[in-house]
C-alpha cells in the first residue's frame, strides 16, 4: 500500500466511510458501527504509516501516559533498558505521549509489589512491565485487565496474563543454545552446570525455563555419561556463596558452566582465581564486566538479550496501539544472538545492538 497515504481523507476513501467516522475510530469517541470500525482499522493496520506523519495529520490534543515498571537502572543490565526508554521518550514525547518510570528493586518482590500498586493508582493509559516475579506479578496484571489498561511485557513472558505483546527471547531455547555451546567438541563424559545467581529462583519463571531448556538438550542426547548440575547462588550469604562456588569449581570433570543471568563475570573471576582454564563459560548480556572477560577469552560466549531494544520496541507497540489503534501480534521474539570475542567488535560497531 502507498506509504504516502497519511491523511484522514485518504483513510476514509480507502475504507469507504466518512472522515468523521475515521476521526471517531482514531480517537475512540462517538458511535461507530462495528463494520465501519473494522474497515477503518483494516486500512490502518495494512498500511506502513510513519508515526510522525500520522501525528501531524490527526491534529488531536489527546495525550497518553505510558508507565514503565522496570528494575532500577543502577543494575548494569537494566541501565541498558533505561536507555531504551530514553530513546522511546525522544521519539514519542513531541507527539503527546509521555513515559513515566516506576523503578523497583529487582532482588525484592515486595519492592515490585509496592511499586506496581503505586503505578496502578497513577492511572496510566498503558503499561510496559518487566514481570521478574511470577507469582507477585499475576494479580497485578489481572487488575490491569479488569480496568482495560493495556500492557506489554519485556524480558519475562507470562502467557497466562495475556499481554498485548511480549518482547524478548524464548528462554527455553536460549537454555538449549547455551548447552550446545558448552557441549560442542566434547566427546568424553563431562559435567555441566547451570548457575543461577538470583535470590528468588522459584519466582523467576524465565530462569526456570532456561534451566529446563539446558537440561532438555542433554536429555535429548541420550548420553547418560554426562552429568548435569543446577546451582542457585545467593549473594546475600557471602560465606555460603563462596563455599558452594568452591565446591562446584573443585569438581574435576566439570567442563562447562552456564550462568542464567547477566552475572557471568562473577564466575569468570572465580575460575581465574581457581586456575581452571579447562571450563567453558557461557552467560548473558553485553555489560562492561562481562565484556572484559569475553575479550580475553575467560567467557567463551554471551547470549545478547538486547534490553535496550526490548524497552524501545515495547513502548513502540503500546504507542501504536494507543494512538493509532494498531493491533499488536502478541509475540515479538528476538533472535538468540551469540557474541564471542571474534565478532564482538563488529557487532558493537553495527546499528543492530
Amino acid at each position: 500500500m502507498n506509504k504516502s497515504i497519511t491523511r484522514i481523507k485518504d483513510i476514509a476513501q480507502l475504507a469507504g466511510v466518512s472522515e468523521g467516522t475515521v476521526d471517531r475510530v482514531l480517537h475512540n469517541r462517538g458511535k461507530v458501527s462495528k463494520a465501519a470500525a473494522e474497515r477503518v482499522l483494516g486500512v490502518i493496520n495494512s498500511t506502513d504509516y510513519k508515526p510522525n506523519l500520522i501525528a501531524r495529520t490527526l491534529g488531536s490534543n489527546k495525550t497518553y501516559r505510558i508507565a514503565a515498571l522496570v528494575p532500577h537502572p543502577d543494575d548494569p543490565y537494566w541501565s541498558q533498558s533505561s536507555l531504551g526508554l530514553d530513546m522511546a521518550s525522544a521519539e514519542w514525547d513531541k507527539y503527546g505521549l509521555t513515559i513515566e518510570r516506576h523503578y523497583f528493586n529487582h532482588h525484592d518482590k515486595n519492592s515490585f509489589l509496592k511499586t506496581s500498586l503505586e503505578l496502578y493508582h497513577a492511572k496510566p493509559d498503558g503499561v510496559l512491565a518487566a514481570p521478574l516475579f511470577y507469582y507477585t506479578s499475576i494479580p497485578f496484571f489481572k487488575v490491569l485487565k479488569e480496568n482495560n489498561i493495556p500492557y506489554v511485557l519485556i524480558n519475562t513472558h507470562i502467557p497466562e496474563v495475556e499481554p498485548l505483546n511480549f518482547i524478548g527471547q524464548n528462554s527455553f531455547q536460549s537454555g538449549e543454545l547455551a548447552a550446545e555451546l558448552l557441549y560442542y567438541g566434547h566427546r568424553s563424559a563431562c559435567a555441566y552446570a547451570i548457575v543461577h545467581i538470583y535470590q528468588d529462583i522459584e519466582n523467576a519463571i524465565q530462569l526456570i525455563e532456561k534451566e529446563k531448556g539446558f537440561k532438555s538438550f542433554f536429555e535429548n542426547l541420550k548420553d547418560g555419561d554426562n552429568k548435569v548440575m543446577s546451582l542457585n547462588l545467593n549473594r546475600d550469604n557471602a560465606t555460603q556463596f563462596a563455599e558452594q562456588l568452591d565446591t562446584l569449581l573443585s569438581t574435576p570433570e566439570l567442563k562447562g558452566i552456564f550462568v542464567s543471568t547477566s552475572k557471568a563475570y562473577i564466575i569468570a573471576e572465580a575460575l581465574e582465581k581457581k586456575g581452571r582454564k579447562d571450563v567453558r563459560l557461557v552467560g548473558y548480556d553485553l555489560i562492561d564486566e562481562n565484556l572484559r572477560y569475553l575479550k580475553v577469552g575467560k567467557i567463551n560466549a554471551l547470549i545478547n538479550q538486547n534490553p535496550k531494544r526490548q524497552a524501545l520496541v515495547g513502548i513502540n507497540h503500546l504507542a501504536n496501539y494507543l494512538v493509532f489503534k494498531k493491533q499488536a501480534n502478541g509475540m515479538n521474539l528476538f533472535p538468540l544472538e551469540i557474541i564471542t570475542r571474534q565478532n564482538l567488535a563488529s557487532y558493537l560497531e553495527s546499528d543492530i545492538h
